[in-house]
């Protein structure tokens, strides 16, 4: 038989056994509980960039029908991710995506001439890159390439200022989708440090460190470039021309560039209740 300190050590291990399955069954359900808000968050944001990819109509608008273009590529890229979301880190990303996307359709409805939009949540990068103040145009590689604060059939395509492939991209519409590249390289050629100092160098709202093509991440002209943080979206997709991101602010009280995506509250964008 058994003595007393036998069955208490006995009795102290089962406890202890149930106490530790316990545990991991309430954190396995709070991390599913976790995953489950941020993919719900994140097809919120998801299903109102559809609405807008389907109910705007660009007419025969060369800038509203490319942003558009790109936030319907947004709109299914976004679709994919969430659907392969294992984690909220990925769920967010499937959601910035679509943030992204709505950028696309703000651009689309500026080069309409309608109201823009609620502002959007300022994405990392974006205001280090800064913004095109005036028009530009540059010889580069046998071609000319034109930069504008405003869009126009020679600069159809719009871009909202960022990091692509680790570098600051100002905001702006071009004439081609430049960075396109190194977006889907992940990395930059060997003349982008010339492109940039030619086409941004001296313009009001660019920054110095953007327009002479060397950043913290090193020279450009090393046709190096890392991933950097916001430049690679994962494997959720095709990015197509590049994000557009758009003004920045508060998108209805959720603060994007800290983490925090938050909800998109209230207002009316172009027919689609937000």
């Amino acid at each position: 038989m058994p003595d007393f300190f036998t069955i208490v050590l006995i009795a102290l291990i089962a406890v202890g056994i149930y106490f530790m399955v316990r545990g991991r069954s309430n954190g396995a359900q709070a991390a599913q509980a976790r995953l489950d808000d941020a993919k719900a968050d994140a097809r919120q944001a998801i299903e109102r960039l559809g609405g807008q990819v389907y109910s705007l109509n660009p007419g025969d608008d060369a800038s509203a029908r490319q942003s558009l273009a790109d936030a319907g590529e947004r709109f299914t890229a976004a679709g994919s991710q969430i659907e392969q979301a294992a984690t909220p880190g990925q769920a967010l990303l499937a959601k910035q995506t679509a943030i992204e996307g709505l950028y696309y359709i703000r651009a689309a409805r500026t080069a309409l001439n309608l109201d823009p939009g609620p502002p959007i949540p300022e994405l990392e990068g974006q205001r280090a890159a800064g913004s095109v103040t005036e028009a530009r145009a540059v010889e580069f590689e046998g071609r000319e390439v034109q930069a504008s604060p405003k869009p126009s059939d020679a600069t159809p395509n719009y871009y909202p200022g960022g990091r692509v492939a680790g570098r600051p991209v100002p905001a702006g519409w071009y004439s081609e989708p430049w960075w396109k590249p190194a977006l889907i390289g992940g990395a930059w050629g060997m003349g982008s440090a010339l492109l940039f100092s030619s086409l941004f160098s001296g313009m009001a709202g660019i920054p110095a460190g953007v327009s002479d093509g060397n950043f913290a991440g090193g020279d450009m002209s090393d046709g190096g470039g890392d991933s950097g943080d916001g430049g690679d979206y994962g494997d959720g997709g095709d990015y197509g021309d590049g994000g557009d991101y758009g003004d920045g602010g508060d998108f209805g009280g959720g603060d994007f560039g800290g983490g925090d995506f938050g909800d998109f509250g209230g207002g009316d964008f172009g027919g689609f209740d937000f």
